[in-house]
């Protein structure tokens, strides 16, 4: 194992990336540990509050992101050492930041509600995202010889990539990019049924490929969204308040 670190993380370069990585994992999980002892009113666990006004964790994982980004500035060329903390305070600082996504996504505290298993979708995707750049994946690159124009290349799965999220396949967009083959998958086949593209382009106008998505949807992708719930809940707690969302009109 330390010949495997040595060789494949700090002789490429990586360590700082590894910091990010460990730090956001472990920053998350503590976070949800803390937040879920404050719901269950556990001991001294309790929200930081200034009066009548909550401070949200978000804030100060705000802060630690500039101190960290700046900091790796100042030091990724001359310390790989010096980087690698840099790298912990902005794995720290992304963690607080990413698990109240949900709450900047609705500018509303959405925290315990349904929306906002969002704030883990966005930990897993960045997990996920880093992990293939720890094992040497790099984005929209791709070898297909000599015969293809890099620019064009680039451009073409960009594209891609915009079209399969636009369907609503967030994780075979973002995988894509690191296997641009899979954009092409994610393109051709059919959109998901809530997506932006099946509401411009069939929800009205072919209804039976609605019907069509609706069906996929439920037979194959809702038995993995109850899998996917269930180890969320799991990790990082019941999001089982009523939406305060749904219904409101924007003001």
């Amino acid at each position: 194992m330390e010949q495997w670190f040595q060789q494949s993380i700090i002789a490429t370069g990586r360590l700082p990336l590894f910091c990010y990585f460990v730090t956001l994992i472990v920053a998350f999980i503590a976070t949800r540990i803390n937040v879920r002892l404050i719901r269950a009113k556990v001991g001294w666990f309790r929200n930081v509050n200034v009066g009548e006004m909550h401070i949200h964790h978000a804030v100060f994982g705000v802060v630690l992101m500039l101190v960290g980004g700046v900091a790796g500035l100042i030091v990724s060329s001359s310390s790989q050492i010096g980087a690698a903390a840099a790298a912990c305070l902005f794995g720290l600082g992304s963690a607080l930041v990413l698990d109240e996504f949900a709450l900047l996504l609705h500018l509303h505290d959405v925290y315990w509600e349904e929306e906002g298993r969002t704030s883990v979708d966005a930990v897993f995707i960045a997990v996920a995202v880093t992990g293939l750049l720890l094992v040497g994946l790099r984005p929209l690159t791709w070898n297909y010889g000599t015969w293809v124009n890099p620019a064009a290349l680039i451009v073409a799965n960009l594209l891609l990539a915009v079209v399969t999220l636009l369907k609503g396949k967030i994780w075979t967009g973002m995988a894509g990019l690191f296997v641009p083959p899979m954009l092409l998958v994610g393109a051709i086949r059919l959109a998901r049924p809530g997506s932006p593209w099946a509401h411009w382009f069939f929800a009205t106008r072919s209804p039976r490929k609605l019907a069509r998505a609706i069906r996929r949807e439920e037979r194959w992708r809702r038995p993995a969204i109850k899998v996917k719930i269930a180890f969320q809940e799991f990790l990082s707690g019941r999001h089982d308040l009523p939406s305060t969302r749904r219904g409101r009109r924007p003001t």
